[in-house]
């Protein structure tokens, strides 16, 4: 044991983190974070999100155009600002057309966020930085999110950029706050470009309602430089804007009203050019709060409302730098106050407090008297967490999520069989078809248009759903002939075409 503990690796992650213990913890959550990346290809893009946002992508990198995203061929995408697509579209030019690369970009900018929560939670101690990381990455929608295609996660980037230059404009060194008071500002523009103006609000909710709650508003609202850092965010952001309206006019008005104000405001807003808004009791946001920080929300009140030591720990945790425990209070349920009065929520909205959430939570269990029981606590949540991650692309086949939500395993069936001048049809054509043929997936609105294909001079392979094959009508189901299923999708062929079945 004595010569493990003088190798050079271990050596350096205890004096990083701290102690013996917190580097054990520490090497769990990385080994989380590097399981997390290893298994990103190891099932399908999910539709219809991170099939349409790969999707989007694919396109972007196909065309060229960096500056409109594309919904299909003919449509644009004016549901979301460019900065996932830019750099989903710029891993996919790198690594290829593969699940891999669109999901890698996402997976970096979890790292980033940790990163940044790291050195919050280790100006304090290194022994509460390690656990920062641990509640992050052990928490279900921070996890999932490191490795999704979707916008959420570079919205959270933006978010943690500014919340944590806001701090150490406030109270860092002068050095610290000549280069964070700026990047309060980039954080802003970035958000701009992640997912619009909701990321203003996600920034300067918080930080304003601290500032006054706090009372230091006329020690730290003169420490940034407003004008020129508002310039600065309009400078990166906005030509993005500008250009976007310019090419596809009516993006503004969609964008802005429709995505900003009528998806919260309108339930059951029918105006979603892209899908359907999500309708759930004004309030929900705080369920969905609990279900993403699990197993957190689950392990950690206990320990608060049902022990001595828990409520002694949490007062002095807040007993001790104060307004460090408020801004962090202030960040992480900022999402959820905001979104409580939304009518239309998706669970991955309260992504951007969770960071804010994790060192809060940090700075109460480096105050718990009982360290070993924290240990221990933490280190069978992660690996409880660990086996998750392991265990999902496993459960994701053999129950059958992965065929149920992808249409990739009838994709490939139809390369590996098509001829010269054989396509593929869907009715109602899901995005994972599209960005598993590389866009050459077509689609037939009905039974009747299909109807039309077949009797052309073109030879096409059909996949149906499976109630779409009982709506078929008697004269069409005759003349096809199934050649395999794959879940929610079955892949068929013309009669004289059934010689090319799969075995």
């Amino acid at each position: 044991m004595d010569q493990f503990r003088q190798l050079q690796p271990i050596r350096r992650l205890t004096a990083l983190a701290g102690s013996e213990a917190a580097a054990r913890l520490l090497a769990f959550v990385l080994l989380l974070a590097l399981v997390r990346l290893l298994t990103l290809g190891s099932y399908p893009l999910m539709d219809t999100t991170e099939a349409r946002y790969a999707e989007i992508s694919r396109v972007m990198v196909e065309r060229n155009d960096w500056i409109t995203p594309w919904n299909d061929a003919t449509t644009p995408f004016w549901g979301k600002p460019p900065l996932a697509f830019w750099v989903t579209a710029l891993s996919l030019r790198l690594f290829g057309i593969n699940e891999f690369a669109a999901r890698l970009p996402h997976w970096f900018m979890g790292l980033a966020i940790a990163w940044l929560i790291w050195s919050l939670g280790v100006r304090r101690s290194r022994r509460e930085g390690v656990i920062a990381l641990a509640l992050l990455w052990g928490s279900l929608m921070f996890l999932a999110s490191a490795g999704s295609v979707m916008t959420d996660m570079a919205l959270s980037l933006a978010v943690t950029i500014s919340m944590r230059a806001f701090w150490l404009t406030a109270y860092g060194e002068e050095k610290e706050r000549r280069r964070e008071r700026w990047l309060f500002f980039v954080g802003l523009a970035l958000g701009l470009l992640a997912k619009g103006p909701i990321a203003l609000v996600l920034v300067l909710l918080p930080t304003g309602l601290w500032t006054i709650q706090s009372g230091q508003t006329r020690l730290i609202l003169p420490r940034f430089p407003w004008l020129r850092g508002l310039l600065l965010t309009l400078l990166i952001a906005l030509p993005w804007y500008l250009l976007a309206e310019q090419r596809t006019p009516g993006f503004l008005d969609y964008f802005l009203l429709g995505e900003h104000w009528h998806r919260f405001v309108t339930p059951g807003w029918d105006g979603d050019r892209y899908g359907v808004a999500h309708k759930y009791p004004r309030g929900t946001i705080w369920l969905f709060l609990l279900v993403d920080v699990l197993p957190w929300s689950l392990l950690l009140p206990p320990m608060v409302l049902l022990t001595r030591r828990g409520r002694r720990a949490m007062k002095e945790s807040f007993a001790f730098e104060p307004p460090w425990r408020s801004y962090l209070l202030f960040w992480g349920l900022a999402p959820a106050v905001f979104f409580s009065f939304a009518g239309n929520i998706l669970w991955p909205y309260v992504l951007p407090g969770i960071p804010g959430l994790a060192v809060l939570g940090a700075s109460w269990l480096d105050r718990w008297p009982a360290r070993a029981q924290i240990d221990r606590l933490l280190m069978g949540a992660i690996a409880f967490m660990l086996l998750l991650t392991l265990a999902f692309p496993f459960v994701c086949h053999r129950a059958a999520i992965a065929t149920n939500n992808s249409a990739k395993a009838a994709v490939e069936a139809y390369l590996s069989l098509r001829r010269q001048g054989e396509a593929i049809l869907f009715i109602k054509r899901p995005y994972s078809a599209l960005f598993y043929s590389l866009g050459s997936a077509e689609q037939a609105g009905d039974a009747e248009e299909l109807q039309r294909r077949l009797d052309g001079s073109s030879r096409d392979f059909i996949v149906l759903q499976r109630r779409q094959i009982d709506a078929l009508p008697p004269a069409l189901s005759g003349r096809i002939e199934m050649i395999r299923s794959f879940g929610r999708y079955t892949l068929f062929a013309e009669r004289e075409r059934s010689k090319h079945a799969l075995p």
